[in-house]
């Protein structure tokens, strides 16, 4: 199982990457865990500076937009 962070302050686009990433998920069969985080202290942890970010057990993989399709479904695909 896969553990999902969208790192942000719950602003739309956070909400809209957190709802992406369930959904391709849910369609690829992967089974994965989405968690928001919206501490500002663990968030800059991650050196993030620009949300909503994505971190993939416990590796950032994207900040700064939502994440495009193709992106998602690549990390999706990693085992």
């Amino acid at each position: 199982m896969k553990i999902i962070k969208v790192l942000g302050s719950g602003c739309s686009k956070c909400e809209k990457t957190a709802e992406i990433i369930t959904r391709l998920a849910a369609e690829a069969g992967v089974d994965v865990t989405v968690m928001k985080e919206t501490d500002l202290a663990v968030i800059m942890e991650y050196g993030v500076m620009s949300t909503p970010a994505v971190v993939i057990d416990e590796q950032l993989m994207h900040s700064g937009s939502i994440p495009h399709r193709s992106d998602i479904e690549a990390w999706l695909a990693i085992a």
